[in-house]
């Protein structure tokens, strides 16, 4: 069995706030002091990279586009050719197509029939586009108020050999796997997932298959968890529902531990009877802080098992998917090797609705962010908002957050939201 570890910045830390009730921002900042992405990494094909954060710079080989080319079908012309007030005539010597260049140099008087994509020949400077110009057979006229080099595009105009392409820690998507195939590379360095154990506790939890007996319901939370996981392309570990039993925890803990980067739980972090996963950090590993004044998801601990991150999610369903997405996320992203993190836009618009709230705890309400026929945005919420009402979160796209100093909100206020899609 391994020892526990203890963090000496662990207790240096939690010497300047309150652990039994610390605001958003200061939980925020105080897990930020902990993370430390992993390093290990593995080479994979770009067709598998999708999703997976580079640990590497991807360094162009040549010249993006590697010649100039044209942006327009129309004609390869000498600048010096046309007249800044009248029309001229040249002569069409021949075509440049993409993948098929005019070989020859265009002289004085000449030009080239060139589409998009087309390699700029040898001796022109400017692109004048198909519908500014009169073409008779090999006679094309074109008129005044062309400029220089316009409708080209530059060798190198998108990257220059040498140029950091993508940068480490970025989060692959489409349009770079795209990009790094234009460079010819067909596999790239990333960083290991992220490892993730996870269990809820309670003995009035049962899994989804198994009938619930008197007073027990089905665990949500570990499905909820497993799919918000997943999202992150993290390599997620299920252990199932733990009994409220302390031997049993003790083991779950030190078995998720050796097989993780990070512990997360829920239920069992507040003050009840049966609640005994606080004490059982304290003799494990340390707890940095078990409360937070926001609502939903007060009761929520962080510390450290045997190396690994712990979180303790709160057992209320709402509670869970709030406490993950605005403090257990960004630490997931950070250790899986994000750099940057992506923050999660917030902004203001009017609420329809009349919310009732009392000062002293951030609020995350669940709202609906939609736009009227003359296109203005406004919120609304989801309707009763206690945390073991799923429904919200299902009907949400939305977080409603109103601050600390925040009471009473009337309907038509302005208020901050931050939207769901594409996060939860």
């Amino acid at each position: 069995m391994n020892e526990p570890v203890r963090d000496k910045r662990t207790l240096s830390c939690a010497d300047d706030y309150d652990p039994n009730s610390m605001p958003v921002a200061k939980a925020r900042e105080v897990i930020a002091r902990f993370l430390k992405p992993v390093t290990a990494t593995e080479r994979l094909s770009i067709r598998t990279a999708l999703g997976r954060v580079l640990a590497e710079e991807v360094v162009s080989p040549f010249n993006v586009p590697a010649h100039d080319n044209s942006a327009m079908d129309g004609y390869a012309v000498r600048f010096a050719d046309l007249k800044p007030d009248g029309e001229v005539a040249l002569r069409n010597i021949g075509s440049s197509f993409a993948g098929a260049p005019f070989k020859g140099a265009v002289a004085a008087g000449q030009c080239v029939r060139i589409m998009t994509g087309g390699v700029v020949p040898a001796g022109t400077d400017t692109i004048v586009m198909q519908e500014h110009v009169k073409a008779d057979k090999d006679r094309v006229s074109v008129g005044p108020g062309q400029k220089k080099g316009q409708h080209l595009r530059r060798a190198g105009e998108d990257l220059k050999i040498g140029q950091v392409a993508l940068k480490r820690g970025l989060a692959l998507r489409p349009a770079e796997i795209g990009l790094i195939s234009s460079l010819g590379i067909g596999e790239v360095a990333v960083f290991r997932r992220l490892r993730v154990a996870f269990f809820s506790t309670g003995d009035e939890l049962v899994s989804i298959g198994t009938q619930p007996g008197e007073g027990q319901i089905f665990d949500s939370n570990r499905y909820t968890l497993h799919g918000m996981l997943t999202r992150l392309g993290c390599e997620v570990l299920d252990m199932g529902v733990v009994r409220d039993d302390p031997r049993l925890l003790e083991k779950a803990f030190h078995d998720a531990a050796a097989a993780a980067d990070v512990v997360i739980t829920s239920g069992g972090v507040s003050v009840g009877e049966a609640d005994f996963v606080k004490d059982l950090l304290n003799k494990l590993g340390e707890v940095v802080f078990w409360k937070i004044a926001m609502k939903p998801g007060r009761p929520l601990a962080y510390g450290k098992i045997a190396g690994a991150h712990f979180f303790g999610l709160p057992g209320n369903p709402v509670s869970v998917m709030v406490t993950f997405y605005q403090f257990v996320r960004d630490a997931l992203l950070v250790l899986s090797g994000r750099d940057p993190v992506p923050s999660l836009p917030t902004f203001k618009v009017p609420c329809t609705s009349s919310l009732k709230k009392a000062p002293g705890r951030t609020e995350f309400q669940r709202g609906v962010l939609e736009r009227d026929a003359q296109g203005a945005w406004s919120v609304r919420v989801t309707g009763e908002q206690g945390s073991g009402i799923l429904r919200s979160m299902a009907e949400a796209n939305c977080f409603i957050i109103l601050p600390d100093t925040q009471g009473n909100v009337a309907s038509g206020t302005l208020v901050e939201v931050q939207p769901m899609e594409g996060v939860v």
